[in-house]
């Protein structure tokens, strides 16, 4: 779970510089120079000689689809809906977390329900403010889309590589960056060529860390804890961001919360994390006895 709490850090800061300098940016071209900085730094370790064809093109679909259309429809979801809407709808990710990992491995698992019911909870406490009325429902469900690409992706990644420990993360991982520029190339490249597109030395430095370190390094220690960890936690996970962020926003980029709002939301995130290890503990010393 460390990875998780390290990438969950990292992503904290990334709100408050997406929305600070790179608004006035398309959309597409953010998604696209995003994975094309990712994808060229674990280039270097790519190793695919061994590996069968069939896993090669099930990693470039991962990455198509959790980093290419989820970063498309996030970002195109700004349009609609105010910052702490985007917030708001995000927090349903980890009831697509567990629906989706259960499907696949065919179990119920209610526990992880319950306390992913909890993450929704402590998190909605904590960013919801009321909703504005223009564009509501298509902002919501871009953001849908965006969640469910997303957790599909982290899901779908530990289930193909769960019976390939001989295969290092590392050198594998360019193809899911791939697989996102591939997705969001053509339409960022139309764009970029067609549209008058200008970015400052600003913008520059915060796509450059964006992509190296938020989607690069984020993205990949995120998929790599995400084969280390259960379910449950990494359900809760994907809402422990925000509670972060807002705290990053308020000590760094000066911003203003309900800090009452936030303790509480933050204590009961922490509650649905605590639960599920609670459980996980118990589960494995009864199997123990048997």
């Amino acid at each position: 779970m460390i990875y998780l709490l390290i990438v969950s850090i990292i992503w904290a800061f990334s709100f408050g510089l997406i929305k600070g300098t790179l608004t006035g940016i398309n959309p597409i071209i953010v998604a696209f120079l995003r994975l094309l900085l990712s994808a060229i730094i674990f280039i270097p370790f790519l190793r695919i000689k061994n590996l069968p064809s069939s896993l090669i093109m099930k990693l470039a679909a991962i990455g198509a689809i959790q980093y290419g259309l989820m970063y498309t429809t996030y970002i195109y979801s700004y349009q609609f809906l105010q910052a702490y809407e985007v917030a708001l709808f995000t927090i349903l990710t980890p009831f697509y977390v567990v629906l989706i990992s259960n499907m696949l491995s065919k179990r119920t698992g209610y526990i992880y329900y319950f306390t992913a019911s909890l993450a929704v909870a402590g998190a909605g406490i904590i960013v919801f403010k009321g909703l504005s009325d223009s564009n509501i429902l298509i902002g919501f469900i871009l953001l849908q889309i965006s969640n469910l690409c997303f957790a599909f992706g982290q899901v779908y990644y530990k289930y193909v590589l769960k019976n390939e420990e001989q295969v290092s993360d590392l050198n594998l991982f360019a193809l899911l960056f791939v697989g996102g520029v591939i997705f969001t190339g053509i339409p960022g490249l139309y764009v970029y060529i067609f549209e008058s597109v200008t970015i400052n030395s600003q913008q520059v430095y915060v796509l450059v860390y964006l992509g190296i370190i938020a989607s690069g390094i984020g993205f990949f220690l995120w998929n790599y804890g995400a084969r280390k960890t259960n379910t449950g936690a990494l359900a809760i996970f994907n809402n422990l961001k925000i509670p972060l962020a807002i705290t990053v926003s308020l000590i760094f980029f000066d911003e203003k919360a309900n800090f009452i709002n936030l303790l509480i939301g933050g204590i009961i995130v922490l509650l649905s994390l605590i639960i599920n290890q609670l459980y996980l503990h118990q589960k494995a010393d009864k199997e123990l006895l048997y």
